[in-house]
């Protein structure tokens, strides 16, 4: 299970978090990722747990996200994943463009510092896959600070391709 330390946005250092680790695997169409968090925990506002849902804006909030985009492709999946338990899956046709609801729901857990999910990708099932690994963090003082792998110049904007720097294999190139 390869695993990336995201890094913050250098205009939104965290007041609360010190380091954030994705591990990430592929079975076939299913991804797994693991999201463990390191800091000053009592910092961060975590969202009350709640019943699973579908649940709109999470990202406001504190959320873990992943955007999976096949190789070679425009289009790509968006997934919102909230330790309260609610989450968002969406498609997008290209940057920002044409976002609808997915079909996709995911299976999460979280277990503070830990936050576990599990998603069918079957649309995508035999592409190689480009990632990008985010975290938004909202600190109790109000402030957020803006986690990925890499960061465009200028504000943060996880949509961006530039973002999705981790790979995992098809399965037959795996």
């Amino acid at each position: 299970m390869p695993d990336y330390w995201l890094r913050p946005h250098p205009d939104f250092k965290s007041a609360a978090l010190t380091a954030i680790n994705v591990a990430i695997a592929r079975d076939g169409a299913r991804l797994s990722l693991r999201y463990s968090v390191e800091g000053a925990l009592d910092r961060v506002l975590w969202p009350e747990p709640m019943a699973s849902a579908r649940t709109d804006e999470l990202w406001k909030h504190t959320c873990f996200e992943a955007f999976v985009q096949p190789a070679g492709e425009a289009a790509y999946t968006e997934l919102n994943l909230s330790p309260s338990g609610r989450w968002a899956t969406y498609q997008f046709n290209g940057h920002r463009m044409g976002m609808r609801n997915a079909a996709e729901v995911p299976s999460l857990s979280w277990q503070s510092p830990v936050l576990t999910a599990r998603i069918e990708l079957g649309e995508i099932a035999d592409a190689d896959w480009r990632l990008g690994l985010t975290v938004v963090v909202e600190a109790v003082d109000g402030s957020k600070s803006f986690w990925a792998l890499e960061h465009p110049a200028g504000p943060p904007d996880f949509h961006n391709a530039d973002c999705f720097v981790a790979r995992l294999p098809a399965p037959d190139r795996a």
